[in-house]
């Protein structure tokens, strides 16, 4: 039976096994082991959205597990030509292993997934980013070395990789404070789902409008971009509202002295973030997008091969 990774909740039951065994996957790479798992098998990438970190980790991933992977951008294809997205689907599954997709709309690869016979793997779109989380889960554990007991802050805007983080702090039991402007909050939906869990776990999700609520006593320090890809006509006004959530040094200070600062890139530097927060000792945001190669490895090897 195909799985699809749509959201973080379809890593709901096995969400820790990703990120102990893309570690492991990792540390053997790292020691020069080869692993050809994928030969044969081709991975069809369909990009709507730029992207630097995201086709590149799962094109490096498929090459060096001995597969292939073919980049498909709207112009390139019938599908920026009146295709539906259901007949796409039906095709790119007589021809591939597995379907990477990058969309605006979350609505269109829940229909991909809908009608592709292959796995369908969510590269982001207007509401989660669940790959990233992966490789962010991956950072903290390799730099904290556990999840629970820890207090994880993200400051900036509600947006599709703040609802993938709540879902993902909640799955691994361990404390997050979302601190947005008024009106740029979370989905609903998504606190919901979050807070649901969490009360399982024993944790908790807080959603707050005070950045220094959220840094005080933190483990971890998160942000991202305030405008996201499509957005761009409310740079001007989102920057006036979110300059009380830029991470400096004077908002770090808050955090435990040993905290870890990340960012899932690119940054805006000089607006969600300084330089000398990206660039401090705390940083490990290119340890995290570094993570980014080996979590696609993963997931490309646990959805094609079903291990």
């Amino acid at each position: 039976m195909k799985r699809d990774i749509v959201s973080v909740l379809d890593m709901k039951d096995d969400f820790i096994d990703f990120i102990t065994q893309g570690i492991e996957l990792k540390n053997r790479f790292k020691k020069g082991e080869v692993n050809n798992s994928l030969t044969g098998k081709t991975l069809a990438m369909i990009f709507e959205k730029p992207s630097t970190r995201t086709r590149v980790s799962f094109e490096t991933g498929m090459t060096q597990l001995g597969g292939h992977a073919i980049y498909l951008s709207p112009k390139d294809m019938q599908l920026g030509r009146g295709e539906t997205i259901a007949d796409t689907a039906r095709v790119l599954s007589r021809m591939v292993d597995a379907i990477l997709y990058r969309a605006f709309d979350h609505k269109n690869v829940l229909e991909l997934a809908k009608y592709s016979t292959v796995s369908v793997i969510n590269g982001l779109d207007d509401e989660e980013h669940p790959t990233q989380m992966v490789a962010d889960f991956m950072t903290i554990l390799e730099k904290k070395g556990r999840f629970q007991g820890l207090k994880f802050a993200y400051i900036g805007d509600g947006n599709n990789t703040l609802n993938s983080l709540l879902l993902s702090a909640a799955i691994v039991g361990m404390d997050i404070y979302a601190a947005t402007p008024e009106g740029y909050e979370p989905k609903k939906e998504y606190v919901k789902k979050s807070q649901d869990i969490a009360k399982k776990k024993g944790s908790k999700v807080i959603i707050t409008n005070d950045p220094e609520e959220a840094a005080k006593d933190a483990d971890v320090i998160y942000t991202d971009v305030w405008v996201s890809m499509g957005e761009e006509k409310e740079a001007e006004e989102k920057e006036k509202k979110f300059t009380r959530y830029r991470v400096n040094s004077k908002l770090v200070k808050l955090a435990k002295k040993d905290y870890i600062f990340m960012h899932c890139l690119p940054a805006h530097r000089g607006k969600e973030v300084t330089d000398e927060v990206a660039d401090s000792r705390n940083s490990v945001i290119f340890d995290e997008a570094e993570n980014r190669l080996h979590a696609e490895k993963i997931i490309l090897l646990k959805l094609i091969l079903g291990i």
